[in-house]
């Protein structure tokens, strides 16, 4: 369980009522308290997962060695990212795909995105792209909204 989440389980352990001299543990906790602690715990969950286009451009820095993201920008060593969102992967004009990525079928969602930042490899075997992947799942949400802002 991350940090977070565990400062989370605690603040909201404390916030519901208890009979007296009832122990502090998890178990003493209500099946309702637990739902209602994992529902907003999702709500935190989602909120971070919809990213911050700022701290994504910054964050975007790293891909820009690779990745021009302007309109009518160069191909790099990969292919240029504006427009991004919504375009069929393996189809930006000018850039050598992988043959796995030209036959991937599917357009890049921010969910898409998502995946292929976490692990390129995963999403689609066989690609080219050198890069092992992003396990911070927010800093991909923010890169994903920074994304987003190019059309």
């Amino acid at each position: 369980m991350g940090s977070e989440r565990r400062k989370f389980v605690r603040a909201s352990r404390a916030l519901l009522p208890r009979a007296p001299g009832a122990p502090s543990a998890p178990t003493a906790l209500s099946s309702r308290a637990m739902v209602t602690s994992l529902l907003l715990w999702g709500l935190v969950s989602t909120a971070q997962a919809t990213g911050n286009a700022t701290t994504g451009a910054a964050l975007f820095d790293r891909c820009a060695i690779c990745h021009s993201a302007s309109k009518g920008g160069p191909n790099k060593l990969g292919p240029n990212l504006f427009g991004i969102v919504g375009r069929k992967a393996g189809t930006y004009p000018g850039f050598s795909y992988s043959a796995a990525l030209k036959k991937a079928g599917f357009a890049w969602t921010p969910a898409k995105l998502d995946a292929w930042l976490m692990s390129p490899q995963k999403l689609v075997p066989g690609n080219n792209m050198p890069f092992a992947g992003m396990p911070d799942a927010g800093q991909r949400a923010d890169i994903v909204a920074y994304l987003a802002t190019l059309k």
